[in-house]
C-alpha cells in the first residue's frame, strides 16, 4: 500500500512536473485540462440567412431558385460554437443538376440547412429548395424539399408539349407554366439581415422554342434570363435553353450571413479570405460568407 500511496501524491507546481503526461497515462480515466480552457468551445446565438445554390438547366425549363431560410427579424436563433464549418451551397451544374445545400453546423440541433435548387427538367422538373421548369409537357419539380415551416421554396412551373420550358420556382412565388411561350421564373425574397435589402433565390426563365416563341422572364433576385446563368452569391436558377443554343446553364452559388450583438462578436473572425467580417449599421457585428468556411470567436 506504501507504493500506492506514493505513486497518487499530488503534484506541486513548479516542483518536478515534468512528468505530469507520464502520470496521466497511468490514471483511471482522469484527463487532464489545460489551464484556462473553460471546458469547452465559446457558444454565441445568431441570427441567420441562409440561400442555397440555384438549379441548373438540361434543356427549356428553368433552374429552381436555392432554398431560402432565415431567422430575420424576430425568429429563432441559431446556437453556434466557436470553430464551426460554414458551408455555402454551390450553384448546380449544366447540365441538370441540382445547386448545392447551404448549412451551418449548430451546437445544439446539429447541421441547420436550406435545400439546393432543383434543375431544370427534361422532361419533369427536378424537387428542390424550389423545383426546376418541366420541358415538353413534363411538370415542374416540386419546392421546399426539406419540409420546412416557413417553406424555403416554390414549385417550378409546368412545360409546354411544343418543348417550351417552365420557370424555375423562386423562394418568393412558383414558376410561370409554358404556354406558347417559356414561363417566367419564380420571384425571389428580399432579406435585410445586412442593414439593406437584397434579393434571393429567384427563380429562372423558361426558354422558348427554336427561336419561333418568346423565352419568360426571370423570376429576379439573382435568377437567369433564358440561355443565362443563375447570379453567384445570390442562389438564383439558371435560365432554360431557347434551343437556339448556346445550350444550358449552371444556377448561381449561394450565401450565408450570420449576426449577433458586437459585445458577444468583438473576436468573431471567419476564413478563408473570401469571407468576411464587418459592422452592421445598428452596431451588431456581421459574419458574410460567400464560400465554405469556419467561424470563430
Amino acid at each position: 500500500m506504501k507504493h500506492r500511496d506514493k505513486e497518487f501524491q499530488p503534484l506541486t507546481v513548479g516542483k518536478n512536473t515534468s512528468n505530469i503526461h507520464d502520470r496521466k497515462s497511468k490514471s483511471f480515466g482522469y484527463q487532464v485540462l489545460g489551464f484556462g480552457s473553460g471546458g469547452g468551445a465559446k457558444v454565441i446565438a445568431f441570427d441567420f440567412m441562409l440561400a442555397a445554390g440555384g438549379g441548373g438547366t438540361q434543356r427549356c425549363g428553368g433552374g429552381g431558385g436555392g432554398g431560402f431560410r432565415t431567422s430575420f427579424p424576430g425568429g429563432t436563433k441559431l446556437n453556434i460554437a466557436s470553430g464551426s464549418a460554414i458551408t455555402v451551397g454551390a450553384g448546380g451544374a449544366s447540365p441538370g443538376t441540382n445547386g448545392g445545400d447551404s448549412i451551418v453546423a449548430t451546437s445544439d440541433v446539429g447541421n441547420f440547412l436550406s435545400t439546393g435548387g432543383g434543375a431544370g427538367g427534361q422532361p419533369a422538373g427536378n424537387p428542390g429548395g424550389s423545383g426546376g421548369g418541366g420541358t415538353s409537357g413534363g411538370p415542374g419539380g416540386s419546392g421546399n424539399a426539406g419540409s420546412f415551416s416557413p417553406s424555403e421554396g416554390n414549385p417550378g412551373g409546368n412545360g409546354h408539349p411544343r418543348t417550351q420550358g417552365g420557370g424555375g420556382g423562386g423562394a418568393g412565388g412558383s414558376g410561370g407554366n409554358a404556354s406558347q411561350n417559356g414561363g417566367n421564373g419564380g420571384s425571389g425574397t428580399t432579406s435585410n439581415i445586412t442593414g439593406s435589402g437584397v434579393g434571393f433565390c429567384g427563380g429562372g426563365a423558361g426558354g422558348g422554342h427554336g427561336g419561333q416563341f418568346s423565352n419568360g422572364s426571370p423570376g429576379g433576385s439573382g435568377g437567369g434570363a433564358a440561355n443565362s446563368p443563375g447570379t453567384d452569391g445570390l442562389g438564383g436558377g439558371a435560365g432554360g435553353d431557347k434551343q437556339s443554343f448556346p445550350g444550358p446553364s449552371s444556377g448561381g452559388s449561394g450565401r450565408i450571413v450570420l449576426r449577433c450583438p458586437a459585445a458577444d462578436g468583438a473576436a468573431l473572425s471567419v476564413s478563408p479570405g473570401d469571407n468576411s467580417v464587418s459592422d452592421h449599421p445598428g452596431g451588431d457585428k456581421l459574419a458574410t460568407f460567400n464560400v465554405s468556411g469556419t467561424i470563430s470567436f
